[in-house]
């Protein structure tokens, strides 16, 4: 891995299983997975293009926030998954900052954990600003469940 493993509990991270192209943790969270030549899983590749087509509006690109709403490259580690979940479903009040409701998008709700995988590895500084120039193929799996998922 290309950040400071020592800074985070692995677990949090760390692939204790992989299927058909998805990566989960110890405690069946999902993961991201990062090749040494810097190839990342196709749910991380995905969260990328998510982020930005649906988050990076708001939130700054990468998760690194704008003027507008906080970053939020550190939000898949500071909440955790299922907190994470709940605030982009339901949104949240905070003051005068709002993060509105998605939980009737499909395009976020369809892949939500492809964006939770993204800002999870951004957060580590696992992946750097930008697009990844590699990618693994997304499996049959996936896109099976992205097809019914979006209608």
């Amino acid at each position: 891995m290309a950040f400071a493993e020592s800074q985070v509990d692995p677990a949090i991270y760390e692939v204790a299983e992989s299927e058909d192209g998805r990566h989960y943790t110890e405690d069946g969270t999902p993961t991201f997975s990062i090749a040494e030549d810097g190839t990342v899983d196709w749910l991380t590749f995905s969260g990328f293009r998510r982020y930005h087509a649906e988050c990076h509006v708001c939130h700054g690109p990468d998760g690194e926030g704008s003027t507008y709403a906080p970053a939020v490259k550190n939000s898949a580690i500071d909440l955790g998954y299922d907190q994470f979940f709940e605030v982009v479903v339901n949104g949240r009040e905070n003051g005068n900052s709002v993060m509105p409701h998605f939980g009737d998008n499909r395009n976020v709700m369809c892949y939500l954990d492809d964006i939770y995988v993204y800002l999870k590895a951004r957060g580590l500084d696992a992946v750097p600003r930008g697009r990844p120039a590699k990618k693994e193929a997304k499996s049959d799996v996936i896109r099976e469940d992205e097809d019914a998922c979006m209608g």
